[in-house]
């Protein structure tokens, strides 16, 4: 069952804590999944058994600082001490090959939520073609002004305390104003959802909602500046399917509108197969908002005939092919 926790070492030293939710019916491919900030992989169970309904294996991990998985360089809201976004991209790619081993031949869907998303479209230009389809939710990849005064900040407080404690400043820049920016608030985290028992379950789980370090924050605006960057779009096969989705009423994402863009550089670049969905009058967690079944639904539909047709444009096989790239 999904909620049984195991565990893999991965090469790069992490004992990866992660779950698995096999398919229910018909298999037509496997779904990794890659949990947002201060979070962790149990949160998406009742998405895993959505996909499995639709013949998707479901694999997710908590990453590096995250959750259960523990690491000698990864302390609590740290990737690593050094090297840390190399080590989560490899990290993934032992989960793939983890779940390549275990279902041989079998197309592979990236799906990434918040920072899970600036982590799956890096790391899909760090590997291409390790991934026949992306999934990209709730990502701002336009940090913008905003985004380099925030890293100035970063790097003043890691010389004035080291990159090893939080940054309450980047906290307040982010999580606070997100927080505030929602106007009938109940808590400072309802910018996650409209639904209150949802929001009531993050903040209830000791798992949740901590302060990311300095070197954290510094890890995801490098992500954040460079996933979108023309030279790292066009790593990526042109006709790779993308699956891109936001909320109207998310402030993170400026309200969907940075999705939008993210959606028109990628066609800019000339891919061919990209989807752009804004949810009207969803906040941040789509996968646990109001309305949250039928987003569900249609990004199974949309697997089913990513997988259907390969990045080569042909049936389903690319998972063979890529299970041979290790």
């Amino acid at each position: 069952m999904f909620g049984q926790v195991r565990t893999h070492q991965s090469p790069t030293g992490a004992l990866l804590s992660w779950r698995h939710f096999p398919a229910t019916t018909d298999t037509r491919g496997i779904l990794l999944v890659s949990h947002g900030l201060a979070e962790h992989s149990g949160r998406y169970a009742r998405f895993a058994e959505v996909m499995a309904g639709h013949g998707f294996h479901v694999y997710a991990h908590d990453h590096r600082g995250h959750g259960a998985t523990r690491a000698p360089d990864a302390p609590l809201a740290m990737f690593s001490n050094s090297n840390g976004l190399d080590k989560v991209f490899a990290d993934i790619k032992a989960m793939r090959a983890l779940a390549l081993e275990a279902h041989p031949g079998l197309p592979v869907i990236l799906f990434g939520h918040s920072m899970g998303g600036l982590i799956a479209l890096n790391a899909a230009e760090t590997d291409p073609g390790l991934y026949d389809a992306l999934a990209v939710w709730n990502s701002n990849f336009r940090p913008g002004i905003a985004g380099r005064g925030g890293q100035l900040i970063l790097k003043i407080e890691k010389a004035l305390k080291g990159s090893d404690v939080p940054s309450p400043l980047l906290s307040k820049l982010t999580f606070g104003a997100w927080g505030q920016a929602i106007k009938d608030r109940k808590t400072d985290s309802d910018w996650l959802s409209r639904d209150a028992a949802e929001v009531a379950k993050y903040i209830a789980d000791p798992l949740c909602g901590f302060d990311a370090t300095v070197s954290l924050w510094l890890d995801l605006m490098r992500l954040a500046f460079a996933g979108a960057r023309t030279d790292r779009l066009a790593r990526l096969p042109a006709n790779l399917p993308v699956h891109l989705v936001g909320g109207s009423a998310d402030p993170s994402t400026e309200n969907g509108n940075a999705v939008r863009w993210l959606g028109k550089r990628m066609k800019a670049r000339g891919m061919t197969n990209v989807s752009v969905t804004i949810h009207e009058g969803m906040r941040h967690e789509t996968l646990n908002e109001i309305g949250r079944e039928k987003a569900a639904a249609d990004f199974a539909a949309w697997c089913q005939q990513a997988v259907a047709t390969s990045v080569t444009g042909t049936p389903a096989v690319a998972g063979a092919a890529a299970g041979q790239r290790r």
